[in-house]
């Protein structure tokens, strides 16, 4: 359903992505997903499909250019050296340009690392018009989260060692200082819940469910 493109940033260089169209083409809202630290993998790709589906412009950043990997310490190797102000500044914000050409609202959203880099990007990039958080928080000191003015979906796992309870409640706490009209949900389930190609943590009723208050969400904020 998808292909790879190139598009701009907005410092000129160029980062390829995998866009998958709905049949409404390219008048229908934008959504930049933001991948997972293991790379643009088929499991990401088929989540921008299931989007397009939905009636989504999806395109996926390839913030690695072109690395994917299956195993934690490569994927933790990976995540450390990406550059997270660029890949919010460039590589999302270029996302987002390259689809409000056609599109006239665009959200972003992403899980895990993207989930964080969603939340940095909502601080970042003037011209998102929601967010979608997937168990991701970048660190609370490292954005200005008072700045976000866009409306946020935030989605949270209560056995998660990493976004832990306690730090959804800080994020939670800190969301109520700025002007997002924010909704936030956890759920009894692990880190990286809506994965279906990790059957170790997957939760096929809490992704359901996350799933479709997200289309909801997007309904509301994009139409």
């Amino acid at each position: 359903m998808g292909e790879v493109i190139q598009f701009k940033r907005p410092d000129a260089k160029t980062c390829p992505g995998y866009l998958a169209s709905p049949k409404a083409g390219s008048s229908a809202p934008g959504f930049v997903v933001i991948q997972e630290w293991w790379g643009l993998n088929d499991q990401i790709k088929k989540t921008a499909d299931r989007l397009a589906e939905a009636g989504y412009r999806a395109l996926v950043p390839d913030f690695y250019r072109g690395k994917v990997t299956t195993a934690a310490d490569e994927a933790n190797h990976l995540m450390t050296n990406l550059n997270f102000p660029d890949a919010a500044g460039q590589d999302i914000r270029g996302a987002v340009q390259y689809l409000k050409q056609s599109s006239k609202k665009v959200a972003v959203g992403g899980f895990c690392m993207g989930g964080a880099l969603t939340i940095l990007a909502a601080v970042r990039v003037p011209e998102i018009d929601a967010g979608a958080c997937f168990y991701g928080i970048p660190p609370l000191d490292a954005a200005d989260l008072k700045k976000i003015k866009i409306p946020l979906i935030c989605h949270f796992a209560n056995q998660d060692d990493w976004c832990t309870p306690a730090k959804v409640n800080d994020l939670e706490a800190a969301l109520k200082q700025s002007k997002s009209e924010f909704e936030i949900y956890r759920y009894d389930a692990h880190h990286a819940f809506m994965n279906e190609a990790r059957p170790e943590v997957y939760h096929a009723a809490c992704a359901k469910t996350a799933w479709e208050r997200t289309l909801k969400f997007l309904k509301k904020s994009l139409t």
